[in-house]
């Protein structure tokens, strides 16, 4: 009963409560005694402070019929806890604003808090601008975190958001295009404009050679996380009506992964299997050990492949190794980029 009462006085609007209120808080089959003691406990801890003792209501334990709450002593804890956390994460992370927001709140920013610091402390502030969807999953690992499930609001709380340098205006794709291929389904509009997307500019330079002889219509620079947000601009720069599929091609790493799946919720982009078929050839790099792992990202993933191929991505990943794209070279590209159907 006590910590009942004391977890309704934290939330507490007002100052001051009366007695009728701590008594709807009693379950139906509590006795007076027990309640009432409960009440002087209160009291005693300078938790609740009796107005006008004499004016009670003359039981064998007299209550008052209205209290102060002394809302420094319900919350001491949290305000302490919150001290705490001020002297342990980096000057820059402003956490004033949780002395007046709920206990509740805090407990459930606190673990973001603690990344967003751990952030701060290994790479410091950055200089370049990136997506939402970059800088959040670099922080948390969950690239949805900032846009859909609350993390600007917490980086606006803690004064961070202005410093983070994210953008989500889109900008213009770099990309290549395939004339041959746009004039052919100008001619026959039962065909689909194919559209290739690499993560790395190496990967786009050495593939712009070979465009004209595949089947697609444009081979784009996805430029890392960039295309999660920029994607929308493909048919307004192409101005070509008609049934567009995009597919796409990244690093073997857990980030290269994370960011088709977050392309792929956002509209559906398969994979360029050829190419990683031909890129689990070669073998596994060491590096990326701090890269974060989203393993609903990687079970998607994974959901193209063989048994065999899983298991050697598996493989790849849990030892914290990843295969770039540059490891297949420019006549190995071109060469998958021909016979691809």
């Amino acid at each position: 009963m006590y910590n009942t009462i004391v977890e309704y006085l934290k939330n507490y609007k007002k100052s001051r409560i009366i007695l009728g209120e701590l008594e709807k808080l009693a379950p139906g089959d509590m006795e007076y005694i027990i309640f009432a003691q409960n009440i002087r406990k209160l009291i005693a801890d300078n938790i609740l402070e009796e107005i006008s003792p004499k004016n009670n209501n003359g039981k064998e334990i007299p209550l008052a019929y209205k209290f102060k709450i002394k809302k420094y002593e319900v919350k001491k804890d949290y305000i302490n806890e919150i001290q705490s956390y001020i002297l342990k994460v980096d000057g820059a992370i402003d956490l004033q604003k949780y002395f007046k927001l709920s206990e509740e709140t805090w407990k459930k920013d606190v673990p973001f808090i603690e990344k967003i610091n751990d952030y701060i402390v290994k790479k410091g502030f950055p200089e370049d601008d990136a997506t939402s969807q970059e800088r959040s999953f670099h922080i948390v690992g969950d690239e949805k975190w900032i846009d859909e499930k609350g993390g600007k609001t917490l980086l606006e709380r803690i004064g961070l958001w202005e410093k983070l340098n994210i953008v989500n205006n889109s900008d213009p794709l770099m990309l290549a295009i395939n004339p041959k291929r746009i004039i052919e389904i100008n001619d026959d509009k039962s065909l689909s404009y194919y559209h290739l997307i690499v993560e790395n500019k190496a990967t786009f330079m050495a593939l712009m050679e070979g465009l004209e002889e595949t089947e697609f219509t444009s081979l784009i620079f996805g430029s890392g996380w960039k295309i999660v947000s920029n994607y929308r601009m493909l048919e307004l720069q192409l101005n070509l009506k008609g049934n567009h599929k995009l597919v796409y091609f990244g690093d073997l790493d857990n980030e290269g992964i994370s960011i088709w799946n977050s392309l792929n919720e956002k509209i559906q982009a398969s994979l360029a299997i050829d190419f990683y078929v031909e890129l689990l050839k070669k073998s596994c790099e060491l590096g990326k050990e701090n890269q974060l792992r989203n393993d609903n990202a990687i079970k998607n993933f994974l959901s193209f492949f063989s048994e065999k191929d899983k298991n050697t991505i598996l493989g790849c990943l849990g030892s914290e190794r990843y295969i770039p794209q540059e490891a297949l070279n420019k006549d190995e590209l071109k060469s998958i980029w021909r016979s691809t159907r």
